[in-house]
C-alpha cells in the first residue's frame, strides 16, 4: 500500500470548500486518512506497490549514493494527491539510514523559517518539503544556495548596517513533492538530481494495494470483492484505502465481515460511488449538462449554478476527473459532454432519436 500523508502540522494544500470537503473519493487525506495511512505504509521499495518505473530508477539513484557513502541527491516527486510521494520520501529515508524531517510550503512564509528548519538538520537527514512550488519566493531563492552549495546567508540587521553571515549547512537529502510541477521556477527544478513523475495507477496494480491493507486490517475479501473496489478507486491508493475501510464496516453490519464483489457493490452504492468512481457531485455536474444544457457547450459559471456548487469546485474538484475518463470535455465555448457521458448515464442525444432527422423541435422532443 502506498499513497501521500499530508502532515497533520503542516497543511499541504486548501482544503476543498462545500461538498467536496467531504467527498469519499476525494484525494486529499483527512485526520482518519492520516491516522490509518500510518499503519499501513510501506517501508522500503520492494514493498511499494506500483510506480515500477520510479521504483527502479530511485532504487538505482539510493543504491549508488549507499555505496560512495555520500547522502543522496535532491530528489522532486510530482503527480496528483494520494500517490505516494509522502510514502516515497519516508523510504528514502529509511533507505538510507537517516532521519526525515517534514514540512510544507505553505508552512514556510519567510526566509527566517527556512533557516531555521536548514541549520537544525543534521548530516545526511532527509527534508522533506511537501507542496513546494507554495513555498514564498524569498525562501525559495534562499533554498537555491542551500541545495547546491549547502549554505545559507543569514541577514542581520536592517538597512545599509544589515550584514550577510554565511551559514555552512551540513549535506542533507531534499525531497520535494508538488502536485503543480509545473508551478516550480525553473532555477528550482534544476537543482534536483533526480526527478519523477508519479502515474495513476491500473486496476491489478490496486487490487495489490487492496488486498495487502485487508490483510494487514484483518479484513477478509476475495479478489472478485477487490476487483469491485479497485475499479472504483480512480486510480488512486489512497481513495482504494477509503472505499474498503468503508466497504469493512458495511460488511461487518449487514453481512458477515467477508468482503465479495456483491458486498463491495450494495456497500458503495450506500455511499453512491458508481461503477466508474463518480460519486453525488461528479453525476451532479454531468446530469446538468445533459438534462438542462443538452450536453452543452455551456460556461462554468453557469453550470456551477446548475449544480449548487461554487465555480471552483466544479473546476478543480469534479472536472479533472471527469475530463481523465473521457466523461467532459473543455472547449473554447464551453463545457461539452461527450458521447461517453450519455451512455454512462443511460441517456440518449438528441437527435439520435427514432426521428433520426438530428434536429430538435421548439419543445426539445
Amino acid at each position: 500500500m502506498n499513497w501521500d500523508d499530508d502532515p497533520t502540522d503542516s497543511p499541504a494544500a486548501e482544503p476543498p470548500a462545500g461538498a467536496a470537503a467531504e467527498r469519499l473519493v476525494g484525494s486529499v487525506a483527512d485526520r482518519e486518512d492520516q491516522a490509518v495511512e500510518a499503519a499501513l505504509r510501506p517501508k522500503d521499495l520492494d514493498e511499494f506497490i506500483g510506480q515500477e518505473k520510479v521504483r527502479e530508477q530511485l532504487d538505482l539513484v539510493l543504491r549508488a549514493a549507499r555505496a560512495r557513502g555520500a547522502t543522496a541527491d535532491h530528489v522532486l516527486l510530482s503527480g496528483a494527491p494520494g500517490l505516494g510521494k509522502t510514502t516515497l520520501s519516508m523510504i528514502i529515508a529509511a533507505e538510507m539510514g537517516a532521519p526525515i524531517r517534514i514540512t510544507s510550503g505553505p508552512a514556510i512564509q519567510h526566509a527566517g523559517d527556512l533557516a531555521a528548519i536548514l541549520s537544525s538538520l543534521q548530516e545526511g537527514e532527509v527534508l522533506f518539503l511537501d507542496e513546494i512550488h507554495r513555498m514564498s519566493r524569498p525562501a525559495e531563492e534562499m533554498l537555491y544556495m542551500a541545495m547546491e552549495d549547502f549554505r545559507v546567508d543569514v541577514i542581520v540587521g536592517k538597512g545599509p548596517g544589515a550584514t550577510a553571515i554565511p551559514l555552512e549547512l551540513p549535506p542533507f537529502t531534499l525531497v520535494g513533492a508538488t502536485t503543480r510541477a509545473g508551478l516550480l521556477p525553473p532555477p528550482l527544478r534544476d537543482r534536483f538530481g533526480f526527478t519523477a513523475h508519479m502515474e495513476f495507477y491500473e486496476p491489478v496494480e490496486l487490487e495489490r494495494v487492496i488486498h495487502r491493507s485487508a490483510h494487514l486490517l484483518d479484513v477478509g475479501i476475495e479478489p472478485e470483492g477487490a476487483a469491485e473496489i479497485a475499479g472504483r478507486s480512480r486510480g488512486t491508493p489512497r481513495i482504494a484505502n477509503r472505499l474498503l475501510r468503508r466497504v469493512r464496516d458495511y460488511a461487518q453490519v449487514k453481512a458477515d465481515g467477508f468482503i465479495t464483489r456483491e458486498i463491495a457493490g450494495a456497500a458503495l452504492k450506500v455511499y453512491e460511488v458508481d461503477g466508474r468512481g463518480l460519486d453525488r457531485l461528479d453525476r451532479g455536474v454531468l446530469e446538468a449538462l445533459l438534462k438542462l444544457f443538452a450536453g452543452g457547450p455551456v460556461g462554468l459559471s453557469t453550470l456551477a449554478v446548475a449544480v449548487g456548487e461554487e465555480r471552483e469546485t466544479v473546476e478543480e474538484v469534479a472536472e479533472p476527473f471527469l475530463v481523465r475518463e473521457g466523461l467532459l470535455a473543455r472547449t473554447p465555448r464551453g463545457r461539452v459532454a461527450t458521447p461517453a457521458a450519455w451512455a454512462h448515464l443511460g441517456l440518449t442525444p438528441p437527435g439520435t432519436g427514432p426521428a433520426g432527422n438530428g434536429q430538435q423541435d421548439l419543445f426539445g422532443t
